[in-house]
């Protein structure tokens, strides 16, 4: 055992030596290759359930809209929170989703993502008896994961932009959800740096899917929808 261990190791010793190059070129290019084909992966197997168009998105009993904050670090408004609350309402009011679940982050008293969406849907004309608050939706993941175990949602349409809602589909249909994604307003100012977080956030997703086997957060007690 030990003498097939030395030769093994001298071999490899042997081969990388004549192709040292390439062995090293490989290694750096792997992070690149691993985040590009991570990508391609997740955007491939999401495409067919992304929509642009209000009139081609099929009707669903409920809208997902995935938690932002309403304001930026400098104060002014957060146009991503801004589209996916007004794609929200325009779907309701098409007769597209007969509710709608806000799901973000609410970290403390001051930070209150679903509390956010929630008043601005009320402004934009949703009645309060169609919007449900999520307030454990931390993460994309607990998002979709949470809509379907805890508030029993197998066929709902998620709302957020287009860079994330390939990610958000890919999950929600991984764990089992007959979900589709529309595509909210895009945001041109802010568009670089979201989509560079977005190729790392995809990646990570592959992991915590296929890898870790990462559960949301919090699940807690099943909630039925009015709906």
């Amino acid at each position: 055992m030990h003498s097939g261990n030395h030769l093994t190791s001298k071999f490899l010793i042997k081969l990388f030596r004549k192709y040292w190059w390439q062995t090293i070129l490989f290694l750096a290019l792997l992070p690149f290759l691993t985040i590009l084909l991570g990508n391609v992966w997740i955007v491939q197997k999401s495409k067919n359930i992304v929509y642009n168009s209000v009139d081609k998105l099929p009707e669903k009993p409920v809208g997902l809209v995935l938690g932002t904050s309403n304001r930026l670090v400098n104060g002014n408004t957060n146009l991503f929170f801004k589209y996916r609350v007004e794609a929200a309402a325009e779907l309701f009011k098409q007769n597209k989703i007969k509710h709608i679940i806000v799901s973000g982050d609410n970290r403390n008293h001051n930070y209150n993502e679903p509390r956010k969406m929630y008043q601005a849907l009320v402004k934009l004309g949703i009645p309060d008896s169609c919007i449900t608050l999520d307030y454990a939706g931390f993460r994309t993941l607990d998002s979709v994961v949470r809509c379907k175990e805890v508030f029993q949602q197998d066929d709902f349409t998620i709302i957020s932009q287009e860079f994330h809602n390939y990610r958000a589909a890919y999950i929600a249909r991984y764990f089992g959800s007959n979900a589709i994604a529309f595509n909210a307003k895009h945001v041109i100012s802010q568009t670089r740096r979201s989509y560079n977080r977005e190729y790392l956030a995809r990646v990570k997703a592959l992991l915590d899917l296929h890898f870790l086997k990462t559960k949301p957060k919090f699940l807690g007690e099943k909630i039925n929808i009015p709906i």
